[in-house]
């Protein structure tokens, strides 16, 4: 009996030592990784097989918005998360308190201007309803794309933290709507112009490169990056992430899939 219970027992260790949570642990091969569909989803399921043939398993879980993605990161439902610029997870970890590291940048998505009421910004009417991110970062880079092409001024063209606050002449007279930045597409036949973040463009069939009335050029500091805690940045697999995910593979097939509507930032 007393070696039936021993062989038991070592048994459940055994069982113990190898289960993990939905973030993984360190014991894991397992690494799941929180993004949003369009192109970061689309980017990581290139990596699967690079990370595959190290004996890294890649799970990705895709969400519709710029919020939960950090917070599981933070609850440790996920181990990292790839959706976001720097300017936007300096303005999560400010208002929160928290502390979420970056680990590698990987690519920008020029942001631009739709519409489906003109065919140029030179038709844009006096008066005319705008959308734009409710959110502070990508609010900010809205109103700096409309100040740069001169539809409105700002206090500090350069300031990565311009609000509405800061419009210190708006010669259109334009009436700036905010909402959140996956509503926007669904905007585009309401008003006269919405400015949209580049996954959210793709992911409603726009094309930013031959839709966008503006955009921001090559020059874009908004690069997208991979992102995790202070406690696991260094992990081998969220590591072997970063590397695959600025290999030359994935170089070629951001710039063969995306036409310049993703840009490589390595």
């Amino acid at each position: 009996m007393n070696k039936l219970i021993a062989i038991l027992s070592a048994l459940l260790l055994l069982a113990g030592c190898s289960s993990s949570n939905g973030g993984g642990d360190a014991n894991s091969q397992k690494l799941v990784v929180a993004a949003t569909a369009v192109p970061h989803a689309e980017i990581l399921k290139q990596v699967k097989p690079i990370l595959a043939k190290q004996g890294i398993e890649l799970e990705i879980k895709v969400f519709a918005d710029y919020v939960q993605p950090n917070v599981q990161v933070l609850e440790k439902s996920v181990d990292a998360n790839y959706f976001q610029t720097k300017p936007y997870l300096d303005a999560f970890n400010r208002e929160r308190g928290t502390n979420l590291a970056i680990v590698t940048g990987v690519h920008i998505e020029p942001f631009g201007a739709y519409s489906r009421k003109i065919k140029s910004i030179d038709q844009l009417p006096d008066g005319a309803t705008v959308t734009l991110p409710n959110d502070p970062s990508n609010n900010s880079r809205a109103l700096l794309l409309l100040a740069k092409h001169g539809l409105i001024t700002l206090k500090d063209p350069s300031n990565e933290l311009s609000t509405q606050k800061d419009i210190t002449a708006n010669p259109k007279h334009l009436k700036l709507r905010e909402l959140e930045a996956a509503m926007l597409p669904r905007t585009l036949d309401e008003v006269d112009l919405a400015l949209i973040n580049t996954n959210y463009a793709l992911a409603a069939g726009l094309n930013p490169t031959k839709d966008a009335l503006l955009i921001e050029d090559k020059d874009s500091p908004y690069v997208n990056y991979l992102v995790a805690r202070p406690d696991n940045k260094d992990d081998p697999r969220v590591q072997a992430l970063a590397k695959a995910l600025t290999s030359p593979e994935i170089k070629a097939f951001i710039e063969q899939k995306y036409q310049g509507a993703v840009l490589p930032a390595f």
